[in-house]
């Protein structure tokens, strides 16, 4: 019965992942971002800098915060009541993004209620991500990490699909919207806002929580901030955790400015037209998908560091080749290529640090965690704008991202592995 209960608490966890990617797919990579470049911002240059800075200056927010709202989770005991907050926080902003419409008179409201979405999507998954070390193994860790991710995959996939035959392409005769204000693609943003609040109710459900400590807010805040400053202090003895974390600062700022700009770099490269992109998108998140399942095995039985890096060897590959390509079919077969790599860096990082940090400290270093992925996501994005806007060309400003992955990797190289087999199990809380 132990048993039984405790896969559906980590499926209903997993379900977050699902419920969580659809923002990611549909707001800050593929769809949201290239409508703001295309129809809302001036032109699609001046719109790649200005979404560039809004992610750049959410990553700062992420990057300040993280941290303690990490430390005073510890103190407090509970994460769902944290997960909650930031994702009604991000249902809320992809929400407005309805309102959002075509002309420069939306730019401020589009970048505004864009920034709280994805301040709440990202703050959510430090919570999220520090359930997972309590709810199965160090064993089988790294599979549960990778089909986390794989099930984001999945459903960012079907979140697509929905969106694009439902709305974009028969939005009109099914449900009477106007194309003309794109009202059909308006509409998606909305359909996301519904789509993550439906399919994160599992995880509030299903899956254990840790106990609380019984302390009040204040006093949570005030034992968090004594804990991040002793966490920090901790690192000095932790080289590993801290070597690790610097090198994930550089791979994961490449991943995110990726995520950010993608959308927007095949719209203004490729000319790619709002169908193109979901169609890119639905077989990018397929072959991430496939690429995250896959790569959970390999982390179990090789260890996450070896996984990093050979996946992030396998991602610097495509990566190169997308920013030289000039046919649209090689776009798209170099694209796909890259979106194999890219869950399984991600879903090991995660596995890494599940398995480096200390039990009682999970959310405090998860935090850390947080902040290694956002202290300068700001910058990448930013460089990518900047750099666009100075050279006239987004080839050179997403050439970022290559200088970044590979530093990331030179890092990695340094870290020593910690294979799953030296843990003991970690106890259900039920």
């Amino acid at each position: 019965m132990k048993d039984s209960n405790s896969s559906k608490g980590l499926f209903a966890w997993a379900m977050y992942d699902w419920a969580n990617s659809a923002y990611f797919v549909m707001i800050q990579t593929f769809v949201f971002a290239a409508y703001f470049a295309q129809s809302i911002a001036e032109n699609e240059t001046t719109g790649t800098a200005l979404w560039g800075n809004m992610i750049g200056l959410a990553g700062f927010v992420i990057a300040l915060t993280a941290p303690l709202l990490g430390s005073i989770a510890d103190e407090g005991g509970r994460r769902k009541p944290w997960i909650g907050f930031f994702t009604l926080m991000c249902i809320f902003g992809c929400g407005m993004l309805w309102f959002a419409e075509p002309g420069t008179d939306f730019i401020w409201f589009a970048l505004i209620m864009a920034f709280i979405a994805t301040v709440g999507a990202e703050l959510s998954f430090i919570f999220y991500n520090a359930m997972l070390p309590d709810l199965t193994t160090s064993l089988n860790i790294g599979k549960w990490s990778g089909w986390g991710w794989a099930m984001g995959y999945a459903g960012g996939l079907f979140c697509l699909i929905i969106c694009y035959f439902g709305f974009v392409e028969n939005g009109a005769e099914l449900f009477g919207l106007n194309e003309g204000s794109l009202q059909n693609v308006r509409i998606t943003f909305l359909f996301t806002a519904i789509w993550y609040a439906l399919f994160s109710l599992p995880l509030f459900l299903k899956t254990p929580d840790t106990p609380s400590k019984n302390k009040t807010i204040r006093q949570a805040l005030t034992d968090g901030k004594q804990e991040l400053k002793n966490g920090l202090v901790m690192l000095k003895d932790e080289p590993n955790i801290w070597k690790f974390l610097l090198a994930r600062i550089f791979y994961n700022d490449g991943l995110a400015t990726i995520f950010a700009m993608g959308g927007v770099y095949a719209a203004g490269t490729f000319n790619f037209d709002t169908g193109q992109i979901f169609m890119f998108g639905i077989a990018l998140n397929f072959t991430a998908g496939l690429g995250a399942f896959g790569f959970a095995w390999l982390d179990d039985i090789s260890g996450s560091k070896k996984t990093i890096v050979l996946v992030l060897t396998g991602l610097i590959i495509p990566v190169v080749a997308v920013l030289f390509v000039e046919s649209e079919t090689w776009f798209w077969i170099w694209g796909l290529l890259l979106g194999i790599f890219v869950g399984p860096v991600q879903a090991s990082s995660r596995t890494f640090m599940g398995r480096l940090a200390p039990q009682d400290k999970r959310n405090q270093m998860f935090g850390l965690f947080a902040l290694s992925g956002k202290v300068t996501t700001f910058a990448g994005p930013i460089m990518v704008g900047w750099i666009t806007l100075i050279m006239n060309s987004q080839r050179w400003g997403m050439s970022a991202i290559l200088l970044l992955l590979v530093i990331g990797l030179i890092l990695m190289f340094s870290v020593e592995e910690i294979q799953g087999t030296k843990h003991e199990k970690v106890p259900q809380r039920l």
